[in-house]
């Protein structure tokens, strides 16, 4: 419903180019919003008023005039003074607050739409149905971006995003809990898959230049239509919560980047247990210390090159040699060999996926 602050600034500004006082009643007589002070309109007129089939009333110096939604009576507006002008001041006073009414139950309805669309609690014919009352085109491309920080500062992370995407763009800007913001994003027609990475950057650079605070964003791929929206959306959850465990480094996380740890997230717990014991028995490496996990992390990335990544570490290649030999010591895998450097790297992220659950119980 539509604020007394939106009301009341409705009617200060007709105030001020008419020099009419105007006052706005609620059905049970409470005053929402005037222009003076004082009223001599009682919480019994208003109600005799609100129960008469008449549209409009002149009671002393105040012509009283109904509010209507749809044919539902919503608000009561008394306009001050006699002549023919006032009157028409107050029909068009009334003619303001219920296209504002209107505006934002529309607004409103959107917000409840893409929610209900996100959580996949429409039917098929009440999408489109509702989609073509709201003005939504039904197909057109369109992907969902996640954003969450640590620190929503009053709304201003949100207002920031509906700065930078707009309804008139075709893009929606909701919520359907508290920990993160979703965005609709439209996309042009030639869209690429750098214009999305393009989007999610852009969104991190304004949230840490602007309000001060970073945010993670993660998002899910491009559908062709409205009814797929929750697809991309699920996508997007599960890149944010992939990322969290996998990728913690990154701010930005793409569904189609995820990789085999978007297998490991899918994968049973006790399954994963099993693999575990497998691999590592009793020789868990729960806390590689940092020295051992950047080594590993650099010779992963330079594809068990020895030379190179002694090069880029800048250590002798018999001190990389030596940390790998330590390793194969402990797990029994030779990490300069293609299948036991897979089997380790897997391993180690599915330890970091038994970590990550271990914490989500307490």
């Amino acid at each position: 419903m539509i604020s007394s602050q939106i009301i009341q600034t409705s009617i200060d500004e007709l105030r001020t180019i008419t020099k009419v006082d105007l006052c706005v009643y609620d059905l049970t007589g409470a005053l929402i919003a005037s222009t003076v002070d004082k009223t001599e309109i009682t919480d019994d007129l208003i109600s005799s008023f609100a129960a008469s089939p008449a549209d409009s009333q002149v009671i002393g110096t105040h012509h009283l005039l109904k509010i209507l939604d749809e044919g539902d009576l919503l608000y009561i507006l008394v306009a001050k003074g006699m002549s023919d002008d006032v009157y028409m001041v107050g029909k068009i006073a009334v003619c303001q607050i219920q296209n504002l009414v209107i505006a934002y139950k529309e607004r409103f309805d959107r917000n409840n739409f893409f929610q209900n669309l996100l959580l996949d609690n429409l039917l098929l014919v009440d999408i489109y149905n509702r989609a073509k009352k709201l003005h939504i085109e039904a197909s057109a491309p369109r992907a969902v971006f996640l954003i969450e920080t640590q620190l929503e500062k009053d709304g201003i992370i949100t207002e920031l995003l509906k700065g930078m995407f707009t309804n008139q763009g075709g893009d929606y800007i909701t919520a359907v809990d508290e920990s993160s913001i979703i965005l609709i994003k439209a996309l042009e027609a030639d869209f690429s898959n750098d214009a999305l990475e393009t989007v999610a950057q852009t969104i991190v650079g304004m949230m840490n230049a602007e309000a001060m605070t970073n945010v993670k964003v993660a998002y899910g791929t491009v559908v062709q239509e409205l009814k797929d929206v929750s697809k991309s959306y699920k996508e997007a959850k599960m890149a944010l919560d992939v990322g969290k465990i996998f990728y913690a480094e990154k701010n930005v996380v793409a569904y189609t980047t995820l990789g085999i740890g978007r297998l490991i997230y899918q994968l049973p717990v006790n399954l994963c247990k099993i693999f575990i014991d497998e691999i590592f028995g009793d020789n868990v490496p729960n806390d590689l210390d940092e020295e051992t996990l950047t080594t590993l992390n650099k010779f992963f990335e330079n594809n068990l090159n020895v030379s190179e990544t002694s090069r880029q570490l800048f250590v002798h290649r018999n001190t990389l040699v030596y940390r790998i030999e330590k390793i194969q010591r402990s797990t029994g895998l030779d990490l300069r060999n293609f299948d036991d450097a897979l089997t380790f790297k897997i391993a180690l992220m599915v330890v970091n996926y038994m970590k990550y659950l271990d914490n989500q119980e307490y």
